[in-house]
């Protein structure tokens, strides 16, 4: 859905930024799904790693919480407005919510694949706008794709 109001004309067609502004959809989708599921494990977690774990997922879900406001401005800067709904949200995200309180072993395999699905998901995106010239939504999402790669990493290494 996009804005009706004065016409935009920044170097980018309306259709084209209707793709690309699909896809910073489904990256909100999966980078909203994502920080609600590491802060839901923030607060559960429990075992010998329990401080290590409860640190980590805070952090990360904190930097999630701040990067969901660049996505859904750069949408809007494109002319359309922002999913804002857990009903879009499961209707655009890769990521399956969990239905119950996994051991931390688990919550660590299911944040590694969180964060790889919101990488799989913004290097689609980034495909999109590189491909129409969007350089400020290639930069935000090689910016998030550097986050989402290294959270995984971070996370991989605990399970070795």
């Amino acid at each position: 859905m996009s804005d009706k109001g004065l016409p935009i004309d920044i170097g980018i067609s309306s259709k084209d930024r209707a793709t690309v502004s699909l896809e910073l959809s489904k990256m909100l989708a999966d980078s909203y799904t994502l920080y609600l599921m590491t802060h839901n494990f923030h607060w559960n977690v429990t075992g010998p790693l329990f401080n290590t774990l409860h640190l980590m997922f805070m952090t990360q879900y904190t930097e999630a919480w701040q990067a969901l406001d660049s996505i859904a401005e750069r949408i809007r800067a494109l002319g359309h407005f922002a999913p804002g709904t857990y009903a879009e949200y499961a209707k655009l995200s890769s990521i399956s919510e969990t239905t119950s309180v996994p051991d931390a072993e688990t919550m660590i395999q299911l944040l590694v694949k969180g964060n790889e699905s919101v990488a799989k998901t913004a290097r689609t995106a980034l495909k999109k706008a590189d491909a129409v010239d969007d350089q400020p939504t290639v930069d935000l999402l090689t910016q998030r794709l550097d986050i989402h790669e290294k959270n995984a990493w971070m996370l991989r290494s605990l399970l070795q």
